[in-house]
Parts: C-alpha cells; sequence; structure tokens
C-alpha cells in the first residue's frame, strides 16, 4: 500500500500476525538512499522499544501477543528519508546471553 503525505503530516502504520506463539512485531524501514534493511524498533508483548537513531521520530506499540497487531507512529514527516518503504516482522521473542562478552580479558 502507498501512502503520500506532506511534511508535518502524522502516519500511523498497522501490522497484525496470526501465529499464537509469536510475541513480538519488528518494524524496519528501507530508504531509497540505502537499501539495507534498518530496524526502527519493535513491540515484545506490550513493551516498545524504538532504536535510537529513531527516537523522537517514530514511536511504536501495541500488543504483539494477546491482540496480534503493533502500531508505527510517525508523530510528524520531517525528513527526506522518512520516505521510504516500511516492513513488519512478527517472531518468537529470543533472549540470551554470550557470558564471554560480558566480561574483558586482561591482556
Amino acid at each position: 500500500t502507498a501512502i503520500l503525505k506532506g511534511p508535518e503530516d502524522k502516519v500511523n502504520l498497522t501490522c497484525s500476525h496470526t501465529v499464537s506463539s509469536y510475541d513480538t512485531i519488528l518494524w524496519y524501514q528501507q530508504s531509497a538512499q540505502n537499501t539495507a534493511l534498518k530496524l526502527i524498533g519493535y513491540v515484545r508483548y506490550t513493551s516498545p522499544m524504538v532504536e535510537d537513531s529513531f527516537k523522537g521520530r517514530f514511536d511504536v506499540s501495541g500488543d504483539a501477543a494477546a491482540n496480534k497487531m503493533a502500531y508505527l507512529h510517525f508523530p510528524k514527516v520531517t525528513e527526506a528519508e522518512d520516505s521510504a518503504v516500511y516492513f513488519c516482522a512478527a517472531s518468537e521473542a529470543q533472549c540470551f546471553t554470550i557470558p564471554s562478552l560480558l566480561y574483558k580479558n586482561p591482556l
């Protein structure tokens, strides 16, 4: 779906899924200038997280586990790179720690 908005306009995108075990919805941006997918943020259960480079420009919200929905909000379109393709993805959250990365080994 294409959405045409002007400067200062608000934009709200919605994403949903139907996989019962998925509890996380992630939002990505792919701009014309840089075709790599950039993680904007995600909702795990009902807890939102926005990457530092997108804070202040985007908000995420929703309930990825019970309602299976998440939202990406642009309070206002302000930058040329906001003109981009936006993707959402759903998954099971997997959290783990690699102990060897937690400590610096003295030389």
